[in-house]
């Protein structure tokens, strides 16, 4: 029975590391995902705003070309 208890305390070590090693890995893999994620998020908010700037000028010009047609008629 004491051997038992023994083996089972010797094998049981190097599973923990086992285990251990496996959860600090996952964490960091994660960790590196949301990182990505939080940097996609930023460059699309990015391209909102420029593409908004975009459809803002693009609004102005048609604006002026449309005066310029109505003071031509």
């Amino acid at each position: 029975m004491i051997t038992i208890i023994i083996v089972l305390a010797v094998f049981s070590i190097p599973l923990a590391g086992i285990i251990t090693d496996h959860l600090e890995k996952k964490a960091k893999l994660n960790h590196a995902m949301l990182k990505d994620q939080l940097e996609l998020e930023r460059l699309k908010h990015e391209n909102f705003l420029i593409e908004t700037d975009k459809l803002k000028l693009e609004v102005v010009k048609m604006e002026k070309e449309n005066n310029l047609l109505e003071k031509r008629e």
